[in-house]
């Protein structure tokens, strides 16, 4: 334990003087500390000396062979040595810290509040949605002495997760954006969902933190502790920030006290996420004004509720992730559009263990109850349930060869399913 403290102390001085952490020798910037960790398909120790070769400082390794000269730091694990320097990092860190956990509208509420909070706040955030045991780490190591406040996303799929990047993070507020069936074949029902979620309310409970909850969940606000200090955002009249949905037709439209916000955000599974980047945003005293045109700005990326639009349609591309209730939401969304032909394009959920052909059948079947007839359906799961006269592909290559042939026009189309059905392929046919 002495050893592995010393090792991580003298690491850390190394790190003062090279603040640069990287774990891709395509993207090594000058004089970083390269960290060579090892992957189901890779072992990044063989790139050790691509990376010290394009201008890294130092490689962590932790394989003897790959140590070369004395640029190379030997370590008995490099993914654990990354981990810990974080956390040593993190005790010495001022700026308040922030996490952002849920099974939907996590990286859309931290990309808004990151936002918000920048108006006011030199602030640091999670890249992308790099939220597990590796970007948790990155994050925390890529705040410095300037940065005023810190939002860290957290990312899980087994228990025990969020307790374990608590204990890198150390955040002292928390929020969780909503608990739903996501990741079933991980966490084994939607009570195993609400249990890991919530090892964050724990966590912050245990360091007398503030947590941030949605008004209207229950399963969230009784399962916190009677200790633990929290306010509430959302449309109720006992929330402690009142925010009012006005509609969204398709954007959201919202109002708080006397500002009046129209974001660029589809669905009004949205209100949600702009109500908390609100609602932190007043509790940490960015101007409303300037809350207003953070938002107002805010225009999604990267497959996420994005409209596309092409030379014959409008596409609501929402293609980085699906689970029952984001797909829910979608489905419902697409039902208060008000446009003249609607076609829907749903791809398969994934990691829903044995509760995935049940999930598939109820989501044919929200279709069919909100009177949708141009529904298409992509994937195996899909596919092996699907007994009704919606058509269905068993891959996106088959469809996408399929809109190769059949020209749709004038059509506003619902793009959904998990990443790894990959159904950004298809905009560019329709």
């Amino acid at each position: 334990m002495h050893n592995i403290k010393k090792m991580i102390e003298t690491l850390y001085s190394l790190y003062l003087k090279h603040p640069q952490i990287s774990i891709d020798t395509r993207s090594i910037s000058k004089h970083c500390i390269f960290f060579a960790l090892k992957g189901e398909n890779f072992n990044a120790n063989e790139f050790a000396h691509t990376a010290l070769g394009n201008g890294a400082a130092y490689a962590i390794v932790d394989e003897e062979k790959f140590v070369l000269d004395e640029r190379c730091i030997l370590v008995d694990s490099v993914l654990e040595t990354l981990q810990e320097l974080a956390r040593y990092h993190r005790r010495k860190i001022k700026c308040p810290v922030l996490a952002i956990t849920g099974s939907n509208g996590k990286t859309t509420s931290k990309e808004l509040l990151y936002r918000v909070l920048q108006q006011k706040y030199k602030t640091t955030a999670t890249k992308g949605n790099y939220n597990n045991h590796i970007g948790v780490p990155l994050t925390i190591l890529s705040i410095n002495a300037q940065t005023e406040f810190a939002i860290i996303e957290m990312g899980a799929n087994h228990k025990g997760e969020i307790d374990f990047l608590c204990n890198i993070a150390m955040p002292e507020y928390g929020v969780i954006t909503n608990v739903g069936k996501a990741h079933l074949e991980g966490f084994g029902s939607l009570e195993g969902v609400l249990k890991a979620k919530t090892e964050l309310y724990r966590y912050i409970d245990k360091k007398n933190g503030v947590l941030f909850i949605k008004d209207n969940q229950n399963n969230l606000l009784e399962n916190r502790a009677e200790s633990t200090k929290f306010f509430t955002y959302g449309s109720l009249e006992k929330s402690t920030y009142k925010i009012r949905f006005i509609e969204a037709q398709p954007k959201v439209v919202v109002s708080y006290e006397d500002k009046h916000i129209k974001s660029q955000l589809i669905g009004d599974y949205n209100f949600d996420n702009i109500a908390l980047s609100i609602a932190i945003g007043l509790h940490f005293e960015v101007d409303k004004e300037h809350i207003k045109k953070a938002l107002e700005l805010y225009v999604p990326t990267n497959n996420r509720s994005q409209i596309v639009k092409t030379e014959s349609n409008t596409i609501l591309l929402d293609a980085y992730n699906a689970n029952p209730m984001s797909v829910e939401k979608a489905i419902l969304t697409m039902s208060s559009v008000e446009h003249e032909n609607k076609m829907i394009i749903l791809g398969d959920m994934f990691e829903l263990g044995q509760e995935s052909k049940k999930e598939h059948i109820k989501i044919i079947n929200l279709c069919l109850s909100h009177g949708f007839a141009n529904v298409i359906l992509v994937g195996e799961l899909f596919s092996a349930v699907n007994k009704t006269s919606y058509k269905s592909y068993r891959t996106t290559k088959e469809l996408f060869a399929k809109l190769n042939v059949v020209q749709i026009k004038d059509a506003f189309i619902l793009i959904k399913g998990s990443r790894g059905m990959k159904l950004e392929q298809l905009v560019n046919n329709l």
